[in-house]
């Protein structure tokens, strides 16, 4: 993934160094294990933990990878030159690369799920912030972008906050499906493997045993870790396309922060853009551009192969570090997000009481008009508001066959905002208690 879309903290984890370091722990346990059964001699599993604090070497373990075309023989290769070739011959024992590399993924999937996990509860409590700050600012809800009923910008955040409270239980119980390892030998059978070996490398790493790993852990773990992944990446566009469009210059109901020295445009002095939200947009497809592969890494041939390999390699890396910067982006943009209630009030107003219309359709039915007859007369009033730019409350109150079931005061009484926001506490109650 390129730097300018990524975190350091989430990059470590995907250095080649940070996976060396764990192909070792995972091979250093496993001799301990064995020297514990007796399979090998404990000096020499002690030997082994000489190479503790060494920095292995990525660039001696590449070009020992040039020629043996193997990448966990080249660096069981480097690591006998630093425990000694004696030393050395016991590592390994029984054991096949993908006990290694896929248990390795997996702690890496484990730890990039942690930092995930961590951006999440800061995206939450700011979400949480501004929804009880904008509570009671009322602006204009729609649906299918048309003006619908008052809503308040609180309730958008309470939602937005709902919607990732979800996406972090997912993202739980997806860390816990992925915190499995594997040390069962070729094809599975630890034919040359004592499982204790497993149990005791996986209780070291803190994860759970595969049940039946057959050479490497199954792959639908990962794919429904990765869709989790691409899940709340559409929950981040979700939000990012909701800041976008409330943006838009006819809006204007709030906008990203725009810092001073800050460029619009190269061409337009005057412009202010929501690229922040934009961007995430575009990261967003990114991540969910690993579902699919995933997904079809769950086929393999037999006991193994590697046709999921090289997926791995590229999405395991390129989707965590994308969307653990993602996560972090959108904190920055809803802890900055500038609202601006008055214009908000003025979208809410443009039709002139237009939006209460649903409530004077009710109170007709309820004064005896049939259903059908109390749309029809309502439409008729709000069609004069689309097409004339006529007041609605006033094109009711000249309504003779309004006036025929309603009041003067009953027709009033259904434009108090109020009604529309008696409710918001009980919802805040549900989603923030």
């Amino acid at each position: 993934m390129i730097t300018r879309y990524s975190r350091p903290e989430m990059v470590k984890i995907w250095s080649q160094e940070s996976k060396f370091k764990i192909w070792y722990e995972i091979e250093a346990h496993a001799c301990d294990a064995m020297a514990s059964l007796g399979i090998i001699p404990k000096k020499n599993a002690d030997a082994i933990w000489k190479a503790k604090n060494v920095t292995f070497d990525v660039k001696k373990i590449d070009a020992i990878e040039a020629v043996t075309k193997h990448d966990v023989i080249a660096f069981l290769t480097h690591l006998s030159e630093i425990v000694g070739a004696e030393n050395a011959r016991f590592v390994h024992q029984g054991m096949t690369s993908s006990d290694v590399l896929d248990t390795c993924f997996n702690i890496q999937l484990v730890k990039s799920s942690d930092l995930l996990m961590d951006g999440l509860d800061k995206l939450l409590n700011t979400l949480k912030k501004r929804a009880y700050e904008h509570k009671d600012t009322l602006k204009i809800g729609r649906s299918h972008g048309i003006h619908a009923e008052p809503t308040t910008m609180g309730l958008t955040f309470a939602r937005f906050y709902a919607e990732m409270k979800r996406n972090k239980t997912r993202l739980t119980n997806a860390k816990n499906e992925i915190s499995t390892g594997a040390i069962s030998g070729a094809v599975g059978t630890f034919a040359n493997i004592d499982p204790y070996v497993e149990e005791y490398v996986c209780q070291k790493l803190g994860l759970d045993i595969e049940d039946i790993s057959t050479q490497i852990i199954p792959r639908d773990r990962h794919a429904s870790y990765f869709s989790t992944l691409g899940v709340i990446a559409s929950s981040i566009e979700n939000i990012a396309t909701e800041i976008r469009h409330m943006q838009r210059t006819e809006v204007l109901e709030a906008e990203e922060f725009f810092a001073k020295g800050q460029k619009g445009s190269s061409a337009m002095p005057h412009k202010r853009n929501p690229v922040l939200s934009e961007n995430l947009t575009g990261l967003a497809r990114l991540v969910r551009m690993s579902v699919i592969p995933a997904l079809e890494n769950v086929i393999t041939w037999h006991e193994r192969d590697i046709s999921h390999s090289s997926v791995e390699r590229n999405i395991g890396p390129d989707t965590t570090i994308t969307l653990d910067f993602a996560i972090n982006r959108l904190s920055m943009v809803v802890e900055n997000l500038i609202i601006y209630p008055e214009q908000m009030l003025k979208n809410l107003n443009q039709f002139k009481g237009l939006v209460m219309s649903q409530r004077v359709l009710l109170a007709l039915t309820q004064s005896g008009v049939s259903r059908e007859e109390s749309y029809k007369i309502v439409q008729k009033n709000a069609m004069k508001v689309w097409e004339s730019n006529k007041d609605f409350m006033t094109e009711l109150l000249n309504d003779k066959e309004v006036l025929n079931y309603l009041t003067e005061d009953q027709i009033r009484d259904k434009f108090d905002m109020n009604y529309h926001t008696k409710h918001v506490d009980t919802i805040f109650k549900r989603i923030f208690t």
